[in-house]
Parts: structure tokens; C-alpha cells; sequence
């Protein structure tokens, strides 16, 4: 071996033994970005990041009669201007539906962007809680249920407490249509649990679940989009979706980590969440 290979080798090897002793003295340092849910699960963290995801969902065969597969390909955005105080571009991206048969839809979705804001910290006892919210303009094309309505307001509390290596993050928020006969106004709640294990493997366990508490009249479905897509549905009023979990971070370098979770629709059937895969990139800088 020469020794620019060799040194190469001991510069790979420093940045992964820097990783596995990135504790930190507060214990958040440990912590991790949500990897499902991506359009409304917000961390409570301010970071700067670039985060690419991919997500590969399945509807129940009930909701439209057969199997539909819904893909989105998008790259989420987050900059700290202050120390308490972030920009992010939360919903963007290409989808992909094949509903049952030969058709296949393909579109832009719409977008969507706010801040958030750190209204409390305490460190030695790792508490975090972080209000925000996100608009979303109709931009996006009809083909894949987007740019519907006037554009949808979400708000939202983000909390985190820490132990060391391990954290609960929880989060509660609603979607506000700016017009409610195009689209349906929801309450969300979701939570996740995740452990340290090592740099390499930070496993996590995800509750995401929201009701719908207005009715639309644009589509005659009695289940909602979950978190992509607005429907406007008719029949879905008082109607409470939710998917469960689990997955796993790694830490790969400093900066950067990769995720993958897996979701199975719970609580309600023939709604639109049979299960779903979303792997994501987060480089933060």
C-alpha cells in the first residue's frame, strides 16, 4: 500500500471514531431527525440541513378498489439563520402513482415553506420545544391530487426530552385550508422513540396518526391523504388514520446520516395507508 492510501485510510478511520464519541455534554448531540412522516414530522432541533427523500407508499386495496402505489422522489430544506431560528422548505418533489391497471400518473407536488422557532431549552435536562409552521401553495399538478384549493396553512408544537442516549420526540399540529370546500382540515399527533445504540445503527420506533374534523366536497372518499396529498374529501369527517413502525439512522459521518422507516396503516381500513417505506440523506452544515 503507498501512503497517500494509508492516509486516506487513517483520515476515514479518525471521522468514524469521531462519530461513535459524538455524545456530546448535553445528550442531544444523539439525537436524530424524524425519518417518517417527512412533510409534517418537524424536529424540534434548529439545524441547517439538506435532507433528499424517497418514499415508497401502498394504499389499502379498499379505498379505491385495488392496489395503488404512490412514489415521491423530493429534497427537503432547513437553514439556521440564529441559534433559535430556521427557514424550511418542507414539501416539494416528483410523484409517482400506478393505480390498479394500466394507468400510470406523474406529476410535480405542491410546495410548501415556513419557520420555526426554539421558544425553550434546557440542557442539563434535555428539553427541547419548538413551535412553527409551514404554508403550502397550490403549484403542483392536478394529475397527482396537487394543486387543489387556495394553499393550506400547518401549525405545529415540536417538543424532544432526552436521556442520554435516548429521546422522545413528539409533535402536535393541524392543517388549515385557506379554502375548506376544495380540502379537508385535520389534527395530527405523532411521537418517536429512538435509542444510541452505535454510530451505525440509532433504531426508532414511530406513531404518526391525525382525524379529520371538516369535510370537503371536492372527491366522495371517507379517508384523507394522510400527510402528501389533500383530497378534500366527503365522507371523511371524524375519521382518525394512523401508521406504526420502526427503522434506523446511521450516523455515517459528523454531518451526515441515512435513515430508513417502515409504516403499516393502523386504527382505520380501506383507508389510504396500507404501508409505507421512506429512506432519507441528512447532511447537515
Amino acid at each position: 500500500m503507498n501512503s497517500r492510501f494509508l492516509s486516506r485510510l487513517a483520515a476515514v478511520a479518525a471521522a468514524f471514531a469521531s462519530v461513535s464519541t459524538t455524545l456530546g455534554a448535553d445528550g442531544l448531540s444523539t439525537a436524530i431527525a424524524p425519518v417518517t412522516n417527512p412533510v409534517f414530522f418537524e424536529s424540534p432541533l434548529i439545524q441547517s440541513e439538506v435532507r433528499p427523500v424517497v418514499m415508497l407508499h401502498r394504499a389499502d386495496p379498499g379505498f379505491l378498489g385495488g392496489r395503488a402505489d404512490v412514489r415521491l422522489y423530493a429534497v427537503q430544506v432547513r437553514y439556521a439563520s440564529t441559534e433559535k431560528l430556521a427557514f424550511m422548505a418542507t414539501k416539494d418533489g416528483y410523484v409517482e402513482i400506478d393505480p390498479a391497471g394500466p394507468a400510470h400518473l406523474d406529476g410535480w407536488a405542491d410546495l410548501a415553506a415556513g419557520l420555526k422557532y426554539e421558544w425553550y431549552r434546557d440542557d442539563e435536562h434535555q428539553v427541547v420545544v419548538t413551535p412553527g409552521f409551514t404554508f403550502e401553495v397550490p403549484t403542483g399538478n392536478s394529475e397527482v391530487f396537487q394543486g387543489n384549493g387556495k394553499g393550506e396553512a400547518n401549525v405545529f408544537v415540536s417538543a424532544m426530552k432526552g436521556w442520554d442516549r435516548l429521546h422522545l420526540t413528539g409533535l402536535v399540529g393541524g392543517r388549515v385550508p385557506m379554502d375548506f370546500g376544495r380540502e379537508t382540515a385535520s389534527l395530527r399527533g405523532t411521537v418517536q422513540l429512538d435509542y444510541w445504540l452505535a454510530c451505525w445503527f440509532i433504531p426508532f420506533v414511530p406513531l404518526n396518526a391525525f382525524t379529520v374534523v371538516s369535510s370537503g366536497d371536492a372527491l366522495p372518499f371517507n379517508s384523507e391523504g394522510f400527510d402528501l396529498i389533500n383530497f378534500g374529501s366527503s365522507r371523511a369527517s371524524g375519521r382518525t388514520q394512523g401508521a406504526a413502525g420502526g427503522g434506523f439512522r446511521s450516523r455515517l459521518l459528523p454531518r451526515l446520516d441515512l435513515g430508513l422507516g417502515y409504516e403499516h396503516g393502523v386504527f382505520a381500513s380501506n383507508s389510504l395507508f396500507r404501508d409505507r417505506w421512506t429512506s432519507d440523506m441528512c447532511w447537515r452544515f
